[in-house]
């Protein structure tokens, strides 16, 4: 694959990330859910860490940790660089583009959002408001898709989670998220297709 057709996939599905996310927040109140089906809804959250909530304490935390996803984003762009330069497999080119997107959707939100949203408690956001409601590098990870496949109560006979109310799957997340877990998916199912040429 040429640096121009990885480059071409990267646009396109940054722009899908990033209109769905703006969709989203300029049309859902945060916490506000729509059913498509049983096992799939849109739940417009926001996200001020890593993945699954997590958060990085301290004052300095989410600068640190929008600085650390620039940096990665600089170093995956060279291994993609270096890829297509070495004519790797079309396996690895895709993945590498996946997670790249997938990265560089995210810091968008992280350095962006802060300053040209306003709060989404409540109320629609406005883009390019005059009252953000935040700086440069805190802005919120906005997320949405939600795929709850099953909620029950878990058997009382099974250790330690036994009685306990379950959702399987109960992760929230937007399509830059899903690009890295397809491109990281790509490298761990087709590793022996990935790497072939290195």
């Amino acid at each position: 694959m040429s640096l121009r057709k990885a480059y071409l996939l990267i646009f396109i599905l940054l722009i899908v990330d990033q209109a769905s996310k703006i969709y989203i927040k300029t049309n859902f109140v945060l916490g506000e859910e729509v059913k498509v089906f049983n096992w799939f809804k849109i739940l417009f959250i926001e996200n001020e860490g890593m993945a699954w909530g997590v958060q990085i304490p301290g004052a300095y935390g989410k600068l640190f940790l929008t600085l650390f996803r620039i940096g990665a984003v600089g170093g995956i762009g060279y291994w993609l660089w270096d890829s297509v330069k070495k004519k790797s497999s079309n396996y690895l080119i895709v993945a590498i583009s996946l997670i790249l997107v997938g990265a560089f959707g995210n810091i968008i939100d992280s350095v962006f959002y802060g300053v040209i949203f306003n709060d989404s408690q409540q109320q629609l956001a406005t883009i390019f408001s005059d009252q953000p409601y935040g700086t440069w590098f805190h802005g919120k990870v906005v997320d949405m898709l939600y795929f709850p496949f099953w909620h029950g109560t878990l058997p009382s006979w099974l250790p330690i989670w036994g009685g306990q109310e379950f959702t399987f799957f109960n992760a929230i997340f937007n399509i830059a998220d899903m690009a890295i877990s397809t491109g990281v998916g790509i490298l761990i199912f087709f590793n022996k297709k990935a790497f072939q040429n290195n």
